[in-house]
């Protein structure tokens, strides 16, 4: 995992125990529970995502070298209760609180399967729009990222013999304010 984590551009070791920290957390997603994904993918899966705050795991927080945030959720399919995790690398500008148009990296990893897909770097995929929420003392050190976006060519495997179309894809997750 850490190989394929460091292939789709993890950096570190603390991005990906942050990311795999959203497994450990009790259900739920945001503290406020309004959380969602939702997400349309076609090819070697054909799935359409709506998960609600409490269907899933989320966490969030920026990426190495503050080039932007990452954002991952965790939820179970319905038919077969497998797991999925998405990642979100997103290039918003730093302190951005709207965003249009911004590049990003998506990743889906079927992960009782193994199996990652990505978009490889960012340019394939765009968020249409971003919007991060300013943090409210109540909510202590988090904030809500709400994103729309798509990408304009399939992820796919390491090997690129398996693709996926994420024509369309849009959430509400939570960045962490790092201490």
């Amino acid at each position: 995992m850490v190989l394929l984590a460091s292939a789709y551009g993890f950096q570190s070791t603390h991005a990906l125990a942050s990311a795999t920290t959203v497994v450990a957390q009790a259900s739920g997603c945001l503290p406020t529970r309004d959380g969602y994904l939702r997400a349309r993918m076609r090819g070697a899966s054909d799935l359409d995502i709506d998960w609600r705050d409490e269907d899933m795991q989320c966490d969030g927080g920026l990426r190495p070298e503050e080039r932007g945030v990452r954002v991952t959720f965790l939820g179970r399919l319905p038919q077969d209760g497998q797991q999925i995790r998405f990642v979100f690398g997103i290039a918003a500008p730093a302190g951005a609180v709207t965003a249009r148009n911004v590049p990003a990296n998506v990743t889906v990893i079927f992960e009782s399967e193994q199996k990652l897909y990505s978009s490889a770097g960012e340019g394939k995929c765009t968020i249409d729009e971003l919007s991060l929420q300013p943090q409210a003392a109540a909510l202590k050190s988090w904030r809500r990222l709400v994103a729309r976006g798509f990408c304009t060519v399939p992820v796919t495997t390491l090997a690129g013999n398996e693709a996926l179309e994420l024509d369309r894809f849009d959430f509400a997750g939570g960045l962490r304010d790092e201490d």
